[in-house]
C-alpha cells in the first residue's frame, strides 16, 4: 500500500556485489520493505541502466573499490569489480546532480567519499595499530555520533554499537563531506553532506542490525527523505 500522501510506492535502487552479495541483498530488501519502499537489486553489468526509475539509492557493501579510482597501487587479497564501480559512479552522478537521497553502506560510504574527491586507508589494521582484528556482523564496536548531524537525528542515540566487516576505511574527506562519527579507535565510521537532503555514509552494516531500533531508524530516515523527494516531484 502506498504511504499517505503518495500516489505510488517509492522505488530504491540497491547496488550489490555478485555471488556473496546475495545474502546482503536480502537484508537490504527486508530493511527497506519494513521502512515502506520497494527495493531493486542492481548487479553490474546492468543493460540499459536507467537511474531515472529510482527515487533513492543505497550503495551496498561487498567488493573493494578499483585502485584506479583511489590513485593507489593494487595490493594483494582484494576483490574488485570495475563494472560495479562504473555503475555506481553513474548512479551517484545522477543522484547528486538531482539532490536525491543516497545511503552508502560500508563500501558505499567509501564510494561516496571517493566520488567527492577523497581517499581511503588501504588497511586499517596497519594504520590503526591498536585496533583488534575484528570481523563480525555482530555489534562489537562502539561509534560516537557528532551533535547536530543527520545521522544522530536519525538514530537518536549518541553512542551506538555497530558491527565491523571492513579492512579499508575513509582517510581524507571528499569535498562537501564532514565526519559525523568515529569508533573508539579513531576510525571514521559515518560521513554526510549537510547541504544535501540526505547523503549519508556509514562504515558498518546496519542491515544486519535491524533488530536494534537505532539501525531501523537509520533506514526509516533515509526512506522519509525518499518520500519527501517523491512528494516534491509529484
Amino acid at each position: 500500500m502506498a504511504a499517505a500522501g503518495l500516489t505510488r510506492r517509492p522505488v530504491v535502487g540497491v547496488t550489490s556485489s555478485r555471488g556473496r552479495g546475495r545474502y546482503m541483498w536480502w537484508f537490504y530488501w527486508l530493511a527497506l520493505r519494513l521502512a515502506g519502499v520497494r527495493a531493486v537489486r542492481l548487479v553490474a553489468p546492468v543493460a540499459d541502466l536507467d537511474p531515472g526509475r529510482f527515487d533513492g539509492l543505497v550503495i551496498g557493501g561487498g567488493d573493494d573499490i578499483g585502485f584506479e579510482l583511489q590513485g593507489t597501487e593494487p595490493v594483494l587479497d582484494v576483490r574488485i569489480d570495475p563494472e560495479r564501480d562504473a555503475m555506481e559512479l553513474a548512479l551517484l552522478r545522477h543522484m547528486t546532480d538531482r539532490n536525491m537521497p543516497v545511503l552508502g553502506i560500508c563500501r558505499g560510504a567509501q564510494m561516496l567519499n571517493l566520488y567527492a574527491g577523497g581517499s581511503l586507508h588501504q588497511d586499517i589494521f596497519e594504520r590503526f595499530a591498536d585496533m583488534p582484528r575484528m570481523w563480525t556482523p555482530l555489534p562489537r564496536k562502539t561509534v560516537t555520533l557528532n551533535d547536530g548531524t543527520r545521522v544522530l537525528a536519525a538514530m537518536r542515540q549518541r553512542r551506538v554499537r555497530v558491527n565491523s566487516l571492513h579492512r579499508q576505511a575513509i582517510d581524507r574527506l571528499g569535498e562537501g563531506l564532514s565526519v559525523t562519527g568515529r569508533d573508539q579507535f579513531g576510525v571514521i565510521q559515518a560521513i554526510e553532506d549537510s547541504q544535501a537532503p540526505f547523503r549519508v555514509g556509514v562504515q558498518w552494516h546496519p542491515e544486519f542490525l535491524i533488530y536494534k531500533r537505532p539501525h531501523r531508524r537509520l533506514f526509516r530516515a533515509f526512506v522519509a527523505a525518499v518520500r519527501r523527494r517523491v512528494r516534491h516531484a509529484e
